[in-house]
């Protein structure tokens, strides 16, 4: 029903309010005390009515029913017709903010605001638009004589101006209905007089004025006087020289309301500036509060970063085996009784057959041995490994200088050999080129064509052990006198898969020896299982990180809780203007998921931090990766525990009861 509708009731001889039996009862312990004993009041459109009466008679009782922040016990209370006994929260919320205004003893302005902005928050709940809003809050301070303290916060105003900003903000909506509960009580007498002419002039001009006081000489100025004592009404009369106007209030709210999703959004954006001011106001607790959350946060971005750093680490040293290779080896499968009675089965012409597939980029044959290796007079035990024309290409390996083996290499069983730098630094530690010099390999002797890079990463060969490399073929028939080999690696096509390759290979393989006397080993199934590996590990340790955002959160919830009870007066005020219960629970929720989405920014930010200290201390060898998907679930988890710990405290200060947030300080 809209203000117009609402005002054509009251126009005619119906009342405005109308009280039937009305008790109200409290529970004190296990005892129930009565303040309202059968109250029955009408008040019409345009009375200037002065409740009054004595501490504890229960006349702020009735006026807080009549205003509907309180509820009766039992007994009938309709305002313009309607009963108010079965509305739900929300809809006494909308009688207040469309029709009800209340003067406060006590101001209840809400104190980190300007003077403007404390007459325009009922204004946001109703919907009002922005400009038509502010301007309109400028115009009755600005009537009420506080043009040039508009931007004024109520701590640097005086208790009259501070009550005459609270008279505006009753007037904001419109104020069909004003509510004063004794409005004079903590001004001084001169700021008294002026506040009650205020007064009268808005009855003047149509308002219904319903004040609370104890000062009968206030009450004399009303039309009608209602005396209560000890819960009783045992007097109602008027005065009689007093005039009621005919004028009724103009209506404010329907002219300027904005639509349904632009109102939601002047509230969400009312919430986050009061979210803002309060995180502003306690820096300190702020920050405490996020401590858990930014180290929750740093923890996981940093140990995933880890993670992805050292798995990266690791996948590089295995691409030194070759970036996408399978290699047979000689024998039965470990376990297999047949391995015992059959070994030397894996010829070269088996590497040639593979190598001959479509699929395949190049085979390299591969056979070792230990031997003594001297030159001149030192003299140590080495490994020798026979590799094909193509070792290099397969295994990853690169030359520090010197030249690899070629066709005529193999074909004329040249006694050409390479080197590692284990080799290097054990034979020749004077000689910073060693190409050219003869090593005596057993009986036969060696000429160096080739050193080969250091390796650090341990995957392809020892990193203690002195390793020549010569022809296989050279190998097999003046080294050991085989024909077989021990094993072939072949480098398999990067388009095609490396496990539809092995397949193939061990396909061929048993068709060419009729059974499956060869052992398969993938590098990408090495690589596989290093990526599930690192990835359960930190999944471990980030699970255990994760810890730390839960403790966060209920740090989050016990700070929100404390805040809850430190601003329960605010909760009242803002009731009592007309907030919705969503409208609270949503200023402090949002206040929560700021908290923990500035916690995960800077959680964030102290990951990268301590990820560029370990990139400077660990050099090349180690490094931190960050993932871009872990700093997205880190701030979207961030945010979750914002919602979920914030939920309790948002809820307990929506289902705060307005007359008891009021009464707090």
């Amino acid at each position: 029903m809209s203000s117009q509708d609402l005002y054509a009731n009251a126009a005619t001889d119906k009342p405005l309010m109308q009280v039937q039996g009305l008790i109200r009862e409290f529970k004190a312990g296990e005892q129930t005390i009565r303040v309202l004993h059968d109250i029955n009041l009408t008040i019409h459109q345009g009375e200037m009515v002065a409740i009054i009466g004595q501490s504890g008679s229960g006349k702020s009782t009735l006026m807080n029913i009549l205003g509907c922040l309180d509820q009766a016990t039992a007994g009938d209370y309709q305002v313009f017709g309607q009963s108010v006994n079965r509305l739900v929260p929300d809809e006494l919320a909308k009688l207040r903010r469309e029709h009800f205004g209340f003067i406060f003893q006590r101001y209840h302005l809400l104190g980190d605001i300007s003077a403007r902005d404390n007459v325009s928050v009922p204004a946001v709940y109703a919907g009002m638009d922005g400009q038509a809003r502010n301007e309109r809050a400028e115009k009755l301070l600005s009537d009420l004589g506080l043009a040039d303290k508009v931007n004024n916060r109520p701590s640097q105003l005086s208790g009259g101006q501070q009550q005459r900003v609270s008279i505006a903000r009753a007037l904001m909506n419109g104020g069909d209905i004003i509510l004063a509960d004794e409005p004079t009580g903590a001004l001084d007498s001169k700021s008294g007089k002026d506040v009650v002419q205020i007064l009268k002039d808005l009855n003047a001009q149509g308002h219904t004025i319903i004040m609370v006081t104890h000062d009968p000489s206030l009450a004399a100025q009303a039309e009608r006087v209602i005396e209560i004592k000890d819960g009783y009404i045992i007097a109602d009369y008027k005065n009689e020289d007093y005039q009621r106007p005919a004028a009724q209030p103009a209506s404010i709210i329907d002219k300027h309301r904005k639509s349904a999703f632009g109102s939601f959004i002047d509230r969400l954006l009312e919430s986050f500036k009061m979210s803002l001011l309060a995180m502003r106001a306690h820096k300190m607790r702020t920050l405490l509060t996020m401590l858990g959350i930014i180290i929750g946060i740093a923890s996981v971005v940093s140990v995933v970063g880890l993670g992805k750093g050292s798995q990266e680490q690791i996948l590089s040293n295995i691409s030194s085996l070759g970036t996408n290779t399978i290699t047979v080896t000689d024998g039965y499968p470990y376990g297999d009784p047949r391995r015992q009675y059959n070994d030397d089965n894996l010829t070269p012409q088996d590497a040639q057959a593979v190598a001959d597939q479509p699929y395949v980029l190049s085979v390299s044959p591969q056979l070792n041995s230990n031997m003594s290796v001297r030159y001149r007079n030192v003299q140590e035990a080495a490994s020798i490994s026979g590799v094909g024309k193509d070792y290099l290409d397969v295994s990853g390996e690169t030359l520090a200088m010197g030249q690899g083996f070629d066709e005529q290499s193999i074909l004329r069983r040249t006694q050409d050999i390479i080197i590692d730098s284990n080799a290097h630094k054990t034979f020749f530690p004077t000689i910073a080129n060693p190409i050219g010099e003869v090593l005596l390999i057993g009986s036969v002797p060696g000429r160096v064509i080739g050193v080969l890079e250091p390796n650090e990463g341990g995957f392809s060969r020892s990193v203690d052990t002195p390793t020549l490399y010569m022809p296989y073929t050279t190998m097999m028939s003046r080294l050991i006198g085989s024909a077989y080999i021990e094993s072939f690696i072949a480098l398999i096509d990067n388009n095609i898969s490396s496990s539809a390759a092995e397949s193939a290979i061990s396909d061929l393989m048993t068709s060419r020896h009729g059974t499956d006397d060869f052992r398969i080993r993938n590098s990408d199934s090495i690589r596989q299982t290093i990526e599930s590996t690192t990835a359960a590990l930190t999944l471990l340790i980030s699970s255990i990180a994760i810890i730390s955002l839960i403790v966060g959160g209920i740090g989050v919830m016990n700070i929100m809780l404390v805040s809850v009870t430190e601003r329960t007066n605010e909760i009242g005020v803002r009731m009592a203007v007309g907030a919705r219960q969503s409208d609270i629970m949503q200023q402090f929720l949002i206040e929560a998921i700021l908290v923990c989405i500035l916690g995960g920014l800077l959680g964030i930010g102290l990951a990268f931090a301590i990820g560029e200290l370990i990139n400077r201390v660990g050099g090349d060898s180690f490094k931190v990766i960050y993932s871009s998907t872990s700093i997205i679930a880190a701030f979207v988890c961030s945010t979750l525990i914002g919602v979920v710990f914030g939920f309790l405290p948002a809820r307990n200060a929506a289902k705060l009861d307005p007359v008891e947030a009021l009464s707090r300080d």
